[in-house]
């Protein structure tokens, strides 16, 4: 049996392993297209190009899949069943129609909820207890196909998105692995989404990286995990971004320890220690661990504070 494997980052990369480890027939991988990275935009593989050229498989890289000569490109493999795992790409009806097994999907979350390109980081910034993966059958609406099986993974409070993209990779690999006789054989079976519970993750912006000091100390927490390691949150000192990487957990944090926090409004700068820098919250105080002043490395708070240039009682914005 031919299959293909698609897929990007690195949380697709175990599934891709997986495959080959068991000996099934990887006859070509589908990846996104080489990006510039860093300062000095050297054009960078995907981690899935990595990994399929560790195995030695042929690469696809299609700035478009829908266009014909990509599809025409790809039929030349003869796909038996096509595997994605956060491709990035919305396959078109040509591509679902070509394999006799069909297209199967490993999704990080539990569809039908936080279908989208984002589903890791919005359920740690919403706060949920847990999420997971989902093995689906892959249809032409976004992440809305029957789903094969689902594997629940909690989320703790020490975890960012990028702990989340490594659990869950991992978890979807094994979800994979346990269906794959069950999909060679064609004896899959799966049940449709309930739409009545469906939401929808969409991809990060500008905007979602905004700390609004108005909302409750746990809520910023979350952001700030739901943001690491890719983005962080920020907010304007002196009229420039201070990121923020990482907070200490509401529920172990001083809350209110300064003696005028009652009175300052959301943003202000209570006190800088060894503990880092308290910012006062909606509901309270918060303690920031990580920051990264503009131009500057990121650093512990506490050694930024340390350097006298923020003040108590200053607004951060």
């Amino acid at each position: 049996m031919n299959i293909v494997f698609m897929g990007t980052p690195e949380f697709a990369v175990p599934s891709l392993d997986m495959l080959i480890a068991e000996g099934y027939n990887v006859v070509g991988v589908v990846t996104q297209p080489d990006k510039p990275q860093g300062r000095k935009k050297v054009l960078t593989p995907t981690p899935v190009k990595a990994a399929a050229e560790r195995h030695g498989l042929p690469v696809f890289q299609p700035v478009k899949l829908r266009a014909p000569e990509a599809v025409a490109q790809l039929a030349e493999w003869k796909p038996d069943l096509i595997v994605t795992a956060a491709f990035g790409q919305i396959l078109s009806k040509a591509v679902l129609d070509m394999p006799v097994r069909g297209c199967v999907n490993v999704h990080g979350s539990l569809l039908p909820k936080y279908r989208g390109g984002a589903p890791i980081q919005r359920s740690i910034i919403n706060g949920e207890p847990v999420t997971g993966v989902t093995l689906m059958f892959m249809a032409e609406g976004l992440d809305t196909g029957d789903m094969i099986s689902r594997v629940e993974v909690a989320i703790t409070d020490e975890d960012t998105s990028g702990s989340m993209f490594v659990k869950l990779s991992e978890a979807g690999s094994k979800l994979l692995q346990e269906e794959m006789p069950r999909l060679v054989a064609g004896e899959t079976t799966a049940v449709p989404q309930d739409e009545a519970e469906a939401s929808y993750a969409r991809n990060l912006t500008r905007d979602d990286e905004k700390m609004d000091w108005n909302r409750t100390s746990r809520e910023l927490f979350n952001q700030i995990r739901g943001l690491v390691p890719f983005s962080g949150a920020f907010t304007m000192w002196d009229e420039q971004v201070f990121k923020v990487w990482a907070a200490a957990n509401p529920k172990q944090a001083d809350v209110l320890s300064s003696s005028d926090a009652g009175q300052a409004e959301p943003g202000t700068v209570l006190q800088l220690g060894r503990n880092g820098i308290e910012v006062r919250t909606g509901d309270g105080s918060l303690w920031l661990t990580e920051v990264q002043p503009a131009g500057k490395k990121v650093m512990q708070a506490a050694d930024f504070a340390r350097g006298g240039t923020l003040k108590p009682g200053t607004v951060l914005q």
